[in-house]
């Protein structure tokens, strides 16, 4: 039986309708066979025998040999009354109107006494199964708007249940949400969900930010929006997999001291990668890696807290990309090992003092798993994306006075977008404030050079593997948007590539993706994007992005896909501070001129100092790896002390050579991070803006700032000469106290302590002595 496209939507909207009335559905389709029947359409005769013909084949179907004697007389009777309804409902969606049905379903109700109304108000959504919600959301959704309107406070129940128990419970999230999806929207989400549970924050962000895009006035952003292809697993199956691998043990490490945590985080890991998943998981994996063949696949992190408001978990959980070009079993076992990692990545000391310091370590955090499709393009034997990078809504950083706080900005990259979101020791994503999107930093040509990008991530097809290259021996003449991406270094000069005839040698391109700024519809796309999440989510925003740059007849365009979108951290700056005028210079301990915002750090008695000549004397990592463990011991030491860490390069780099390797965990009881460089140091750290690490110092609302010695003011003698009190806080090994100095800042000048003033419209902050009064707390302003 096939039926033409209109029919088969009636013969749904019947089903659905239907669905709804449950105990007086067979009523109901008795009449509607008293239709089909006195208008001629069938004869109850003809019926029946056809009833008991397709009730017959589903048996046969079923391996019965010997349908009428093989099968018990009541089953028998409740199979012929399946088929009549399917058959009922099939041939009155070929022949009648829906319109019918409804007033046959109006003359049962009257028959009852019960008005459509008080019928649909028969089940509370709040415990009834997801199948009835669907069934009763889909009917309200499909009727037309005068007969809906009433019904409208049922459908946002029913949307608030199915979010809430779908995809988020953070009410937030839930007022947004329910302003956005249809019920045609969240059937899909659960058609691509495996297991029950939520999908967690970061599928959640993604998604609701697509559905608000997508529904934009903005046609030109409509038409170049778009969304990898996305499966879910559901939160539940974290601990469906915990259970049936016997690793309950493993459930209380966040409560254990952060030495044990971190002892017992590689056995974890070994033991979830050597899991099992039940044989109904893997099967269903089986088909995903089917249907996607050979695509390359990320596999995210997407926990219940994750990506929410406060609590953005930047970085703390894994993502993992998967070339997929082996095997389907090859493919299954590096999927089920991605899946397996981020599940042990739940219990990663990181995530957990985290959760610790953000007071959520009693929050029952499951994990759910996002899955998609990774968007780029094949360039010979890799596989990559134009751009890739997070945008922000909101610039609270600004290197230059000009630049319009409220345009936001972007980190962007050529490649995959590791290079982007993390604060990698080799490389410098592009800076591009969204008001003035050519302003650079730093306009010299040895500062374009020096902070452009040197390597690209791309995963590599012919051997199956995620890798990391130096640009040039990736880019080339025959890299389709290289003139929008990247010019030629000519001699300190930068010459804009006009054509796919490419007259230099591949170590003269340099990536600064000027033309892309000043040749595309890119920046303003992301101004307006930016702009319209902002205002629904009423918040800042960050958005990971992929991009690809198309061209047609020769006219550039950007394709944006989304893949991230979670409110943004940002420092609570104070009223317009001032700096103070006439600090004797011997109080002067250091100034900042680059990057600074608004904020006053009072009673500061504490200064945690690595000096960076006994820090870059280090010459094993394990050493490295002993001082920052003892920083970390150090931060949770002073808990409740009101402290500041200064020290050489970049605070937590990915790279030690560059900087102090720490992670979140190690630093957040301090109040500001202070990177130092300059004469014996090294340049100037690139601002980091927007990586992970930096919008955990923002949620913490821990300030980051930058002394260049030499040229902003620091006093040596307060960090050389000082007395080192760190045995008095914690055990350290003896060559340890070279490497790390607590200093007391009354030490230095008896009854003084430290003040550190930010003024951001000046660009500048001053930490200087004030002497203590008796009883003053300090604060953070």
């Amino acid at each position: 039986m096939t039926l033409p496209p209109s029919a088969t939507d009636r013969l749904l909207s019947i089903y659905l309708t239907l669905a709804q009335y449950p105990i007086i559905s067979s009523r109901i389709r008795d009449l509607m066979r008293r239709e089909l029947f006195n208008r001629g359409f069938l004869t109850p005769t003809d019926f029946e025998q056809e009833v008991i013909r397709k009730a017959i084949q589903s048996q046969e179907r079923e391996g019965l040999q010997r349908p009428q004697i093989e099968e018990p007389a009541e089953v028998w009777e409740r199979r012929k009354a399946l088929v009549r309804d399917q058959l009922t409902d099939f041939y009155f969606s070929h022949h009648l109107s829906f319109e019918l049905i409804e007033e046959l379903i109006e003359e049962v109700l009257n028959e009852r006494g019960v008005t459509t109304h008080e019928a649909l108000y028969e089940f509370n959504p709040e415990v009834a199964p997801q199948e009835m919600l669907f069934n009763q959301g889909m009917m309200i959704e499909n009727l037309p708007p005068a007969k809906r309107k009433h019904l409208e406070p049922r459908l946002r129940e029913i949307k608030v249940v199915l979010i809430r128990n779908m995809i988020s419970d953070q009410l937030r999230y839930i007022n947004i949400a329910r302003n956005w999806f249809t019920i045609s929207d969240l059937a899909e989400i659960r058609r691509r969900k495996i297991g029950h549970g939520r999908i967690g924050g970061k599928a959640a962000g993604m998604l609701l930010a697509y559905k608000i895009l997508k529904e934009s006035p903005n046609e030109d952003l409509r038409q170049n929006l778009r969304t990898p292809a996305s499966y879910y697993l559901g939160s539940d199956l974290l601990y469906t997999f915990i259970s049936i691998n016997n690793f309950h043990h493993w459930n209380d490490q966040k409560y254990k001291p952060e030495d044990e945590m971190r002892r017992d985080y590689p056995k974890i890991i070994e033991d979830f990668i050597n899991g099992d998943f039940p044989p109904s998981i893997l099967q269903r994996l089986e088909t995903l890696v089917t249907s996607v063949g050979q695509r390359p696949l990320i596999v995210r992190s997407s926990s219940l807290l994750e990506d929410n408001f406060g609590t953005a978990f930047a970085g703390k959980y894994e993502s993992i990309f998967l070339p997929n070009q082996g095997t389907i079993q090859e493919n299954m076992q590096a999927l089920t090992e991605a899946i397996a990692r981020i599940y042990a990545s739940t219990l990663n000391p990181t995530a957990l003092l985290y959760r610790r310091s953000r007071g959520l370590q009693d929050y029952d955090e499951r994990m759910a798993v996002l899955i998609q499709t990774v968007e780029g393009n094949r360039f010979g034997d890799y596989y990559l994306p134009d751009l890739s990078g997070v945008a922000f809504s909101h610039n609270q950083y600004r290197w230059s006075p000009q630049i319009r706080q409220e345009d936001g900005f972007i980190r962007l990259v050529w490649g995959l977008g590791t290079r982007a979101v993390d604060r990698v020791g080799n490389d410098y994503p592009r800076l591009v404030a969204l008001s003035h999107p050519t302003l650079r930093p730093s306009n010299t040509a040895q500062s374009i050079r020096r902070y452009s990008q040197q390597y690209v991530d791309l995963i590599d097809l012919k051997e199956n593997k995620l890798k990391t290259l130096p640009i040039h021996e990736v880019l080339n003449g025959d890299y389709p948007p290289l003139r929008y991406l990247a010019q030629v270094d000519q001699e300190g000069y930068f010459r804009s590539i006009r054509s796919r005839l490419v007259d230099a040698n591949p170590s003269q391109l340099i990536l600064t993706f000027e033309d892309l700024l000043r040749r595309t519809p890119f920046a303003e796309r992301m101004r307006y994007l930016l702009k319209v999440l902002e205002e629904q989510y009423e918040s800042p925003v960050d958005v990971e992005f992929i991009a690809d740059v198309v061209e047609d007849n020769g006219k550039p365009d950007i394709k944006i896909s989304i893949i991230q979108c979670r409110p943004l951290s940002y420092m609570k700056e104070s009223n317009r501070v001032s700096l103070p005028q006439n600090t004797p210079p011997e109080n002067v301990i250091f100034s900042s001129s680059i990057m600074v915002t608004g904020g006053w750090l009072e009673e500061i008695n504490y200064v945690l100092f690595v000096p960076p000549e006994s820090y870059f004397s280090l010459t094993s990592q394990s050493a490295r790896n002993k001082l920052e463990r003892t920083i970390g011991r150090l931060n949770s030491a002073l808990s409740n002390e009101t402290f500041i860490c200064v020290g050489p390069g970049r605070w937590g780099t990915s790279n030690p050579d560059l900087g102090v390797h720490v992670d979140y965990a190690d630093i957040f009881n301090s109040k500001a991070l202070v990177e130092l460089s300059g004469q014996g140091i090294g340049p100037a750290p690139e601002p980091s803006l927007g990586t992970h690490f930096f919008q955990d110092l923002l949620e913490g609302q821990i300030f980051p700032l930058a002394t260049y010695v030499g040229e902003d003011q620091f006093n040596r003698a307060f960090f050389y000469d000082t007395p080192n009190r760190l045995a008095e806080w914690i055990d350290a090994e003896p060559a340890l106290f070279d490497q790390l100095r607590l200093i007391k800042v009354s030490d230095f000048k008896a009854n003084h302590h430290l003040e550190l003033v930010m003024n951001g419209e000046e660009e500048r902050a001053l930490a200087f002595l004030e002497e203590s009064p008796r009883g003053r707390n300090g604060r953070l302003q």
